[in-house]
């Protein structure tokens, strides 16, 4: 059987909306964000029943320790383990899933961009749009795919998809790009489906959501820069074998608004104490170094999406040679590109620099996850071989997630589930190498900029 995957992978989200505020009226940015968590596109990966029985294939002490739970507290752990959270506006409802009235549960874009950012006293918050770094796709999949086994229920696209493309090997990762390559490959540029084509050669990779809040900055999307931002483009990955051009005519309409919800993010502000005075001393030092790529803040500060070569970033470079010119450019011919219409690059000369707005809160960093904290980006020789988050902690020192550093994965670390909670930059496309500029600072000036960031 070929395997037809799918995925919802989309740019970015905004701050909660109460549901008791949308009216006839609503604004197209308030209507995009419920149609993202309210109206499924895609076939469902489970059901109810299933994510209740999950708990079941968990491994030992966790399972006896859910066997005595109440129900209540088996999905409050269950979403822990797989990286889920409620929503803002509707804490019965997952973010990240679409649920319906039958019970079937549909991923939706928010599952890698809907987040927690730093919230002060109170640990943490629910944030749409940020980089969801604790999701556990490739666990979540397996484990309910088992459960589903016992529960003699139908296997869903990706239970059969991920046992032959990797839906990401480090929790916070997805070898999202793939996926965008396996689903264009079956579509001709009106995006009519052909079933017979083969399976295209793929360079399985992981990457690291962007934060939403960026998306009105941009004119360009991904981090090569390649394609031109439009609301068709957001549907890329709705292009499972039951979405067939008509479909996604008719959708289009809904994501002009999600278009719009998209653009309204803004970034979330420190929610800690800032040395206002060495803040200033990093803003200078950040300007003379920094801020040719990644733009000036604050009143009549500009973002220039600068493309940075290779040569000169040295960041790891997969994922640029992943995708070539044919697959560029099949897209940029399409429905999705307006047919050629929108700008279209089919060999970029490297990565751009993103903007930094909410920097603070959208670790780890590179595009493909590899650097916890920003500390260790301004200290490109401390770099972590490998390192493993400690729960939901924030290292307001390092600015990022609280870890633990390793020189290889322990090798009482056999099975899956728990290889995935490691980052190893020594795996393919995982390196933490490249991004020295930050060497042209010396101590105290790193110290100041990383203050600095934080007002960002």
């Amino acid at each position: 059987m070929r395997p037809l995957l799918f995925f919802v992978v989309a740019l970015s989200a905004t701050q909660p909306l109460a549901a008791a505020d949308i009216t006839p009226a609503t604004s197209a940015a308030a209507r995009g964000y419920l149609f993202l968590v309210d109206k499924p596109y895609l076939t469902s990966d489970f059901d109810e029943e299933t994510l209740n029985d999950v708990w079941k294939q968990w491994p030992e002490p966790l399972r006896s320790t859910a066997e005595k739970a109440t129900a209540q507290e088996r999905r409050k752990i269950a979403f822990e383990r797989y990286g889920l959270s409620q929503r803002p506006d509707d804490p019965s409802k997952p973010l990240q899933y679409v649920v319906d009235g039958a019970g079937n549960w549909t991923m939706n874009c928010l599952a890698c961009h809907g987040g927690n950012v730093p919230a002060g006293k109170v640990g943490s918050r629910v944030w749409p749009g940020a980089p969801n770094s604790r999701l556990a796709l490739q666990t979540l999949t397996e484990e309910t795919r088992l459960a589903k086994a016992e529960l003699q229920k139908p296997f869903s696209r990706m239970d059969l998809g991920s046992t032959v493309v990797p839906l990401g090997t480090t929790n916070g990762t997805t070898n999202a790009v793939m996926f965008g390559v396996l689903l264009m490959a079956y579509r001709d540029a009106d995006l009519t489906l052909h079933k017979e084509r083969p399976i295209p050669p793929m360079v399985h990779h992981d990457m690291d959501a962007p934060p939403w809040w960026h998306f009105k900055r941009k004119k360009m999307i991904y981090i090569d820069g390649f394609a031109e931002k439009g609301h068709r483009g957001l549907m890329q990955f709705m292009l499972v074998p039951q979405n067939g051009p008509d479909k996604f005519r008719e959708w289009e309409a809904d994501f002009r608004d999600v278009f719009d919800y998209m653009s309204s993010l803004e970034a979330p502000k420190y929610p800690y104490a800032i040395d206002e005075k060495l803040a200033e001393r990093g803003r200078v030092a950040f300007e003379r170094v920094c801020s040719d790529c990644h733009g000036t803040y604050g009143a009549g500060g500009s973002y220039p999406e600068k493309m940075v070569s290779m040569r000169d970033v040295g960041t790891d470079r997969v994922r640029l040679d992943a995708l070539t010119a044919a697959h560029r450019d099949s897209y940029g011919a399409s429905w999705f590109a307006d047919y050629g219409r929108a700008e279209n690059v089919s060999q970029p000369a490297g990565y751009v620099a993103p903007p930094l707005d909410g920097v603070w809160a959208s670790g780890p960093y590179f595009h493909n996850g590899s650097v916890p904290t920003l500390w260790h980006v301004l200290h490109p020789s401390e770099r972590p071989v490998v390192w493993m988050r400690r729960g939901d902690g924030f290292d307001q020192d390092r600015v990022g997630p609280v870890i633990e550093a390793y020189d290889a994965i322990p090798e009482n670390f056999t099975a899956g589930w728990q290889r995935r909670q490691f980052f190893d930059t020594g795996a393919f496309g995982k390196s933490a190498g490249g991004h020295t500029f930050p060497e042209a600072l010396d101590e105290e000036e790193k110290r100041s900029v990383l203050e600095y960031l934080k007002t960002l």
